[in-house]
């Protein structure tokens, strides 16, 4: 769900660690364990690796020294914010053949709605995930092709040209999200103040839901220390 699906959806070169969004069943994190035994894996941050902590919204973080993965870090999640249920992630996963593996890869959509987050490394990656697809797509695209990227797209001159190409559709979709009355007027100025406000209301909302996470962390990790 991190770097990985990233390059696998043609919008990063590279990326050394795995990021991954698990189901926590008790069953479920028993196969994990034994996955993360093998890879010789240490957790090496709060919170440790218990469901509770999973299901709070919190990443649990390990580092690999297996000789194979040596350094390689593996983040699990099971709760993101605005993100839909495990089961609906997987019923929309996206199944990538890579030859001599199989890879489940959260869908596009949901790739970018985890990456919507007060980080700064994320934005730039937003517009690659739905630059890459657009420009794969836009000769033939489904349906839901047009709304992704209607929604989504964060280049005015992109956003204005959809509008352009599906304007019924995106007069449809200005109720989701207005700034696309903009693009429909072909107003690139506006469009982009909007996109950056969009983007700052965005980076609030994911600083406000972090607030009681950050908070849990700390008494952690303060616990942690106590002797």
């Amino acid at each position: 769900m991190g770097g990985q699906a990233c390059v696998l959806y043609g919008a990063a070169e590279f990326s050394r660690d795995t990021d991954l969004a698990i189901l926590a069943t008790d069953e479920n994190l028993d196969r994990l364990r034994e996955a993360l035994d093998h890879l010789q894996a240490e957790c090496i941050a709060v919170p440790p690796f218990e469901r509770v902590y999973l299901e709070m919204g919190l990443a649990v973080h390990f580092r690999c020294h297996h000789p194979d993965a040596d350094r390689m870090r593996i983040d699990i999640m099971t709760k993101m914010r605005g993100v839909d249920e495990f089961s609906q992630l997987w019923n929309r996963r996206t199944i990538i053949d890579l030859g001599d593996e199989i890879m489940d890869v959260l869908s596009l959509p949901d790739l970018v709605q985890s990456k919507k987050t007060q980080r700064d490394k994320d934005w730039p990656m937003i517009t690659r995930l739905v630059e890459a697809n657009y420009f794969a797509h836009r000769d033939k695209p489904s349906d839901q092709q047009v709304e992704f990227w209607l929604r989504e797209l964060r280049t005015p001159a992109l956003l204005v040209e959809a509008a352009a190409a599906y304007p019924e559709r995106c007069r449809e979709l200005v109720a989701v999200r207005d700034l696309l009355a903009l693009a429909v007027a072909g107003n690139h100025d506006a469009l982009q103040t909007a996109l950056e406000r969009e983007e700052q209301q965005e980076r609030e909302r994911d600083r406000q839901y972090w607030r009681p996470l950050r908070a849990e962390l700390q008494r952690l990790r303060r616990f942690r220390r106590s002797p």
